[in-house]
């Protein structure tokens, strides 16, 4: 028996399919391409680094309560013309040089001994360029090298008070201060049983900027 096989004819691709295999051979043609494209190239490469930081402003007192700081030590029972002598040791112990320190006062409680500035407690500030010799209590400080006068005598309140010249302007320098207040001899009756705490802020602002 013979058979007769029926061959269908072939479906030629459509106009869709055409434009589809057409686009793939463009995009496989680029990416041969592209893959020619890449290939190693010469570089060169350098760094380089340094440590920075930044430097300290901090001043400091002596020891309270240690002849490098007696300036926590009250007085009492003044009379007109009497003084109060207390030293102190200003340390610059950061690792900037300074521009200035300046000192404020306040009182708190407050009396006529502070508010009264001609007839309250007057206030003289000196340094000696050695450690002051002490004696007492009640304290005397003689200063057995040379003294230079901080702050002549004014009101014991004030702000932002000039220090001057001080060796604490350079860092790890040390000032030895003396810090004197008088009850003025004129002082009348209205400065009687009065009573005032004196606080002392010392400020050090930072050495100009300079390039480094």
């Amino acid at each position: 028996m013979i058979s007769s096989f029926l061959r269908r004819p072939r479906r030629q691709p459509s106009g869709t399919t055409k434009k589809l295999i057409a686009t793939l051979a463009i995009l496989g043609a680029a990416a041969s391409i592209a893959g020619l494209g890449t290939y190693a190239t010469f570089t060169s490469s350098t760094s380089q680094s340094h440590a920075i930081s930044s430097g300290t402003v901090t001043i400091a007192l002596g020891a309270t309560g240690a002849a490098t700081n007696r300036l926590n030590i009250g007085a009492s029972a003044l009379a007109p013309g009497d003084t109060i002598q207390r030293s102190v040791d200003l340390t610059n112990s950061g690792s900037l040089d300074l521009a200035s320190v300046t000192l404020t006062t306040t009182a708190s409680p407050s009396s006529l001994l502070d508010t009264d500035a001609t007839n309250g407690l007057q206030m003289v500030i000196d340094k000696c360029s050695v450690a002051w010799t002490e004696s007492g209590p009640p304290y005397t400080y003689t200063c057995g090298g040379s003294t230079t006068s901080l702050v002549a005598s004014r009101a014991v309140i004030g702000s932002g008070i000039s220090l001057g010249s001080l060796a604490a302007l350079t860092a790890g320098g040390t000032d030895h201060m003396r810090v004197t207040l008088t009850l003025p001899s004129g002082a009348g009756n209205t400065l009687q049983n009065q009573s005032s705490t004196i606080s002392y802020a010392f400020t050090g602002t930072q050495r100009a900027a300079t390039n480094k």
